[in-house]
């Protein structure tokens, strides 16, 4: 991972770990429910702008190495892994 990239989605990651310790603080609060969901959906869009980061780091890296490296299957295998998880997200 870039360094740069890496030190964001650090942050990040740290960010959406504060946020569940919330949540499981809310829970122990018997806080509303509607509350609770309201903050877990929060964590789920701060959990797919993590992904989002990761994948755009991925491609800017090991895709572009690979097609640079003009391996033929290592493209191939590099396409099918993103495609692979970029499926798995979409469930």
């Amino acid at each position: 991972m870039a360094k740069d990239s890496k030190a964001t989605t650090l942050k990040r990651l740290n960010r959406i770990e504060g946020q569940v310790r919330g949540l499981a603080r809310m829970v122990e609060d018997d806080r509303y429910c509607i509350d609770i969901v309201t903050q877990i959906a929060a964590v789920r869009a701060a959990l797919r702008r993590a992904e989002e980061e990761i994948l755009r780091d991925h491609v800017s890296h090991c895709v572009d190495h690979a097609i640079k490296s003009g391996n033929k299957a290592d493209q191939r295998r590099k396409v099918a892994e993103l495609m692979d998880v970029m499926g798995r997200a979409a469930r």
